[in-house]
């Protein structure tokens, strides 16, 4: 990798890692946590897959939208709230509610799922929205364990 590019993709994480600092700072109580009732009778808009890799709490990955035939790309940073502690690495897909547009696609997905304590390899089940109203509903594997308070936050940035 040129000295240039090497500049560059630092810059890119600094964009990416304080965009989400940003991002999941402020209003952590405005969204309520989506459920299968949150899309009951809507169809999918598109679908997800996500892989993820936390260590202490804090992590990143990557990810694809599918949506109208096409696909787009993704980056992901995210954190689970708690006292810091666990790796985990995570892989998951599914489908996506109320997107009208892919560039609604991008932002803070939080979900609040109220069950604090040690999660360990297994399964995983997340439903996430974000400020736009747009519904992830992630299924998928989890290896590794992870100490948390219930509270789950991605940024979403499309990549480039």
């Amino acid at each position: 990798m040129t000295e240039t590019a090497l500049h560059r993709a630092a810059q890119s994480l600094k964009a990416t890692l304080l965009a989400a600092v940003f991002a999941m700072t402020g209003c952590a109580g405005m969204m309520n946590t989506p459920t299968a009732q949150s899309v009951a009778g809507l169809p999918p808009s598109g679908n997800v897959t996500i892989t993820e890799d936390f260590v202490a709490g804090f992590g990143g990955g990557t990810g694809t939208l599918e949506y109208r035939g096409r696909t787009y790309p993704f980056k992901v940073v995210g954190t689970v709230a708690g006292p810091g502690g666990g790796v985990d690495k995570i892989t998951a897909s599914g489908p996506v509610y109320k997107l009208a547009s892919v560039s609604d696609f991008a932002g803070r997905y939080t979900q609040s799922t109220g069950k604090a304590g040690f999660s360990s390899s297994g399964s995983s089940d997340l439903w996430l929205e974000n400020s736009t109203g747009v519904i992830m509903h992630r299924q998928g594997t989890s290896s590794g364990a992870m100490l948390t308070l219930g509270k789950d936050e991605i940024f979403v940035r499309m990549a480039q």
